[in-house]
C-alpha cells in the first residue's frame, strides 16, 4: 500500500477544504476503500477521516421524516426501533449487507458511495474503460454479473443495498462543498456510465455527503426489501428489490420499485410502478410487475439467468410488502 498521509478535520468545512486536494480521499468505516487500496486499485496520497467529525452519528425523527447522519453503521440503522416499523425495507437492506463485523462498522454514507465490485475494474492489472481503457471487458468477457439494464458503454452494477430502499423511499443528500451545501434527490445523485464514466454519482472533488434524509410515510405505506445472492453471507445481490406501496381499501394508491443488481445505478422501475398503481394487489398484478420490471433488459451473453430472476424477485417483493403469501 501507498503512505499517505491521515487527516482528522474537526469541522466539515475543514473536512472539505482537505478533499479539494489532489489525491485525496474520504474514509468513514473503510470497509471498501481499504480494500482497494490494499489491491492497489486505490493509492490516495492523503486520506481525510470523517469519523472526527462531530453530529454526524445521529438518528434523528422529525415531524416529516428521519435525518440521517452519514457516519450512522448499518448495524444501527438495521436496528433502529423507528426504522424498522416506519422504512422496513431500509432496515431490511442494512441488514442485508455483508457480516455482523462489518455492518458494525460501515457506514451508511460508504454504503451508498463505495466502489463497483466488477472483476475487471477491481483488478490492477486489468485497465478497463472505466479506468481509462479502450474497453469494457465485461462485454465479451465473463459477464455473469453485469448490468442487463445499462446504456453502456460500462455494464457494472451498482453494489449497494441499502441505494435502492432509499430512493424507493424518496430519500435526498445533503452535500458539503466549498461553495456551501447542496441537497440532491437520490434519484438524481447516481449517474450511469453513459454521464459519468468514471465515477458513479455527482459527487466533485471536496465534496461530501453529510446527511440523508427520508420523508415520513404516508398512511398506508409498508415497504420491503427482497435480495437474492450466491450465498446468505457476505455477498453482493444478483439480483434485489425495494418495494414501497400504499394501499388503501386493497387498492395500491402509490408504488415503488428500485432494483439492485441489475444496472450501474439503483434503477427505479417506472413500468414495474405503473403496473400497480390503481389495481388491488393480488398474484395476478404483482406477476405483471415483475414482468414489467424486465421492460428494459437487455441481457449479455452470461447473465441472461437475470431475467426471470428479476421477474420473480420484483413479484415476491410486492406481494410481500403488500402482506401477501406467495
Amino acid at each position: 500500500m501507498r503512505a499517505f498521509v491521515y487527516h482528522q478535520p474537526k469541522t466539515v468545512a475543514e473536512a472539505v477544504r482537505l478533499l479539494a486536494q489532489r489525491d485525496t480521499l474520504a474514509i468513514a468505516g473503510g470497509q471498501d476503500l481499504l480494500g482497494a487500496m490494499k489491491d492497489g486499485l486505490l493509492e490516495p496520497a492523503h486520506l481525510v477521516n470523517l469519523k472526527s467529525l462531530p453530529g454526524m452519528r445521529e438518528i434523528r425523527e422529525t415531524g416529516s421524516g428521519l435525518q440521517i447522519g452519514v457516519l450512522v453503521t448499518l448495524t444501527e440503522i438495521a436496528e433502529h426501533p423507528v426504522i424498522r416499523r416506519d422504512y422496513t425495507c431500509l432496515a431490511e437492506a442494512a441488514e442485508a449487507v455483508a457480516t455482523p463485523q462489518i455492518r458494525n462498522v460501515g457506514t451508511i454514507g460508504g454504503n451508498l458511495c463505495q466502489r463497483p465490485r466488477c472483476w475487471y475494474f477491481r483488478d490492477p492489472h486489468v485497465n478497463c474503460l472505466k479506468k481509462g481503457g479502450d474497453q469494457c471487458y465485461a462485454v465479451r468477457g465473463d459477464n455473469r454479473y453485469h448490468a442487463i439494464i445499462s446504456p453502456g458503454p460500462c455494464y457494472i452494477v451498482h453494489p449497494s443495498d441499502c441505494a435502492p430502499a432509499l430512493l424507493a423511499l424518496g430519500a435526498s443528500v445533503t452535500i458539503a462543498g466549498a461553495r456551501g451545501t447542496r441537497n440532491v434527490a437520490l434519484r438524481n445523485f447516481f449517474q450511469m456510465p453513459d454521464k459519468n464514466l468514471r465515477g458513479e454519482n455527482v459527487l466533485q472533488p471536496g465534496e461530501v455527503i453529510t446527511q440523508i434524509t427520508v420523508p415520513k410515510p404516508k398512511a398506508g405505506t409498508r415497504s420491503v426489501y427482497v435480495k437474492v445472492r450466491e450465498k446468505d453471507s457476505f455477498d453482493w445481490a444478483l439480483v434485489s428489490a425495494a418495494v414501497v406501496l400504499q394501499v388503501s381499501g386493497g387498492v395500491c394508491r402509490a408504488a415503488s420499485v428500485v432494483l439492485g443488481g441489475v444496472a450501474p445505478v439503483p434503477y427505479e422501475s417506472a413500468e414495474a410502478g405503473k403496473a400497480l398503481v390503481g389495481k388491488a394487489v393480488n398474484q395476478q398484478t404483482a406477476a405483471a410487475a415483475g414482468k414489467a420490471a424486465t421492460t428494459n433488459a437487455t441481457p449479455l451473453e452470461m447473465n441472461g439467468y437475470k431475467v426471470p430472476m428479476l421477474e420473480a424477485v420484483v413479484k415476491r417483493a410486492v406481494l410481500a410488502a403488500a402482506g401477501l403469501t406467495g
